[in-house]
């Protein structure tokens, strides 16, 4: 991903003030405090997971119902998990660092502490009972 996706989540729109946030939720109904998954999907965005084999904690921020990246990517990836089983745009707890972790790489966190990243605020509107809340913005390509 690298620079294409450091030049797309550039050119988002900063996310709404506190005053604006708080004008859109006076017309807006509450937005509800999980989504739905997608089929075949065990987390779902907002959700804090912890990856098997390196021990980062993150929050999922999108997935995808299989490995989208190119080849050479794919195969530059040390353990090569199945690129047919869910994939997750992983924001990694304490760094800069967006990961893109498959399903079977990756399992609940039981830490119900918010995951602090630089994008938390870009993604999500707040956090409660152990969940970031999703918002509406896509994460780029989708």
């Amino acid at each position: 991903f690298g620079e294409s996706l450091e030049r797309a989540l550039g050119a988002l729109e900063p996310p709404p003030t506190g005053e604006e946030r708080r004008l859109i939720s006076l017309l807006l109904p509450p937005e509800p405090k999980r989504r739905h998954r997608p089929s075949g999907a065990h987390f779902e965005p907002g959700q804090i997971v912890r990856h098997v084999r390196y021990g980062y904690r993150g929050v999922v921020v999108a997935s995808d119902p299989e490995c989208r990246t190119e080849e050479r990517w794919y195969q530059a990836n040390a353990h090569q998990p199945d690129r047919e089983q869910p994939w997750y745009h992983v924001l990694v707890d304490g760094a800069r660092q967006v990961t893109y972790a498959a399903q079977t790489s990756l399992d609940t966190d039981e830490c119900l502490l918010p995951v602090r990243h630089p994008l938390i605020r870009l993604f999500f509107t707040g956090f409660d009972e152990g969940l970031h809340i999703r918002n509406d913005r896509p994460w780029p390509g989708e």
